[in-house]
């Protein structure tokens, strides 16, 4: 076979910065040609890990940082940056600043002048090792075939800051999301009485005369029954009808569903059809906070699983759900039952007290408010998505895959 004038001569990425275009190939070296490992002085046990302190403790988890200590015996020093690999878990980490190690399973990568450490960080995150179950992966991490420019050309240097502007980028767009998400829960807060209470502390001008509101028993303004079982053989990618189960309700679905991720072949005499506006609550979860939520279905004939309570009610449905998520959540979690599987029953949920607004215009209101935030938010995930695939993207091409 006739050798490619990479193969010949070093890789090249297929994405490289203008003022690089025509510096050559680069150079491979095995990650072991490449780096030293620094063997700490000290490692912090699980056990021993604080919730705060001066030093900050990484082990091979996937946060940054997973504990902090105040032993200063244990403090690496380097000279940093430094990175980070995870044994077990081969996840890579840059560190850039004195820290303690935790547990057992990292590798200390300190790197040669070749190489700066920002460039290694990206480039092992670009082409990283396979994990293979809960083996040891530092061997394979040695062998590992790295192409890298010349350090002195500054191409290394500018590739690493370019991901790092990325990174700050999708970080500012997470900062975002995370301050639409706390300004969402404050509001429910504030635009549903607090317990026993009936009026909220924020209300829409229109209705600021429009009195308190009514007290009411969940049993009171809509009937409970219970969804029937699918088996996972019924759910098919091209089911005729959508459905809906109970451990879908806290994994993948907000307060309102308007599209469903599940279809199934069952026979619908069989199951229990959504009218619209239905609520859902799970009848049952592993722990207490997996069963204290709610989703308005707000389209009919979709099927409703087993161990799922239905409410049933002229209520706006989207309203309850959003007030069941925002302030029933503590009530639910005292009268659910249970250790290892916690249950919910209808005639539980049926005594749940709540305060409602006599005029659906109310109702609607509060919904429609809460559902634009809501629209707000996943747009703003999106995002967050769409920078972090461009830059999976362009870590592809602007890294050479491994020579060899």
């Amino acid at each position: 076979m006739k050798k490619t004038e990479a193969q010949k001569h070093g890789p090249v990425p297929r994405l490289r910065f203008p003022e690089f275009l025509d510096a050559g190939p680069w150079e491979v070296k095995r990650l072991g040609e490449l780096i030293t490992t620094i063997t700490p002085p000290k490692k912090i046990q699980t056990t021993d890990y604080q919730s705060s302190g001066q030093i900050p403790i990484i082990d091979q988890s996937p946060a940054d940082i997973c504990g902090w200590t105040d032993d200063e015996t244990a403090l690496i020093e380097a000279d940093f940056p430094v990175v980070i690999f995870g044994d077990h878990s081969c996840v890579v980490k840059l560190a850039d600043s004195p820290f303690a190690q935790g547990a057992d399973g990292i590798k200390i990568l300190s790197p040669s002048e070749e190489i700066g450490a920002l460039f290694l960080f990206r480039s092992l995150q670009a082409n990283p090792v396979e994990q293979k179950g809960y083996n040891r992966h530092f061997s394979a991490l040695k062998e590992k075939l790295v192409p890298y420019p010349r350090k002195d050309s500054g191409e290394q240097e500018k590739i690493a800051d370019f991901l790092t502007s990325l990174d700050d980028m999708i970080r500012a767009e997470g900062a975002r999301l995370a301050a639409l998400q706390d300004h969402k829960r404050g509001l429910m807060q504030r635009l549903f009485p607090r317990p026993d209470e009936t009026v909220p502390r924020l209300r829409f001008p229109e209705f600021r005369n429009a009195g308190p509101w009514d007290l009411k028993r969940l049993g009171e303004i809509g009937t409970i029954v219970k969804g029937k079982g699918i088996s996972k053989s019924d759910i098919a990618p091209d089911g005729a009808l959508p459905c809906v189960r109970y451990g879908e309700l806290y994994t993948v679905y907000g307060e309102i569903i308007r599209e469903v991720a599940s279809r199934t072949d069952a026979d619908p005499a069989d199951l229990v059809l959504s009218e619209e506006g239905d609520v859902i609550v799970p009848a049952s979860g592993e722990t207490k906070e997996d069963i204290a939520t709610a989703s308005c279905v707000t389209s009919a004939g979709v099927a409703l699983g087993g161990d799922l309570n239905i409410l049933r009610t002229p209520l706006q449905g989207c309203f309850l759900a959003y007030y069941i998520r925002g302030n029933l959540q503590s009530e639910i979690s005292k009268v659910a039952q249970g250790d290892s599987v916690v249950h919910l029953y209808p005639t539980q949920l049926e005594r749940l007290q709540l305060a409602v607004p006599p005029l659906l215009a109310e109702q609607q209101k509060i919904a429609d408010c809460l559902s634009s935030l809501d629209e707000l938010i996943r747009a703003q995930g999106e995002q967050i998505e769409t920078l972090k695939n461009y830059k999976h993207g362009l870590m592809q091409q602007l890294f050479p895959r491994e020579a060899g």
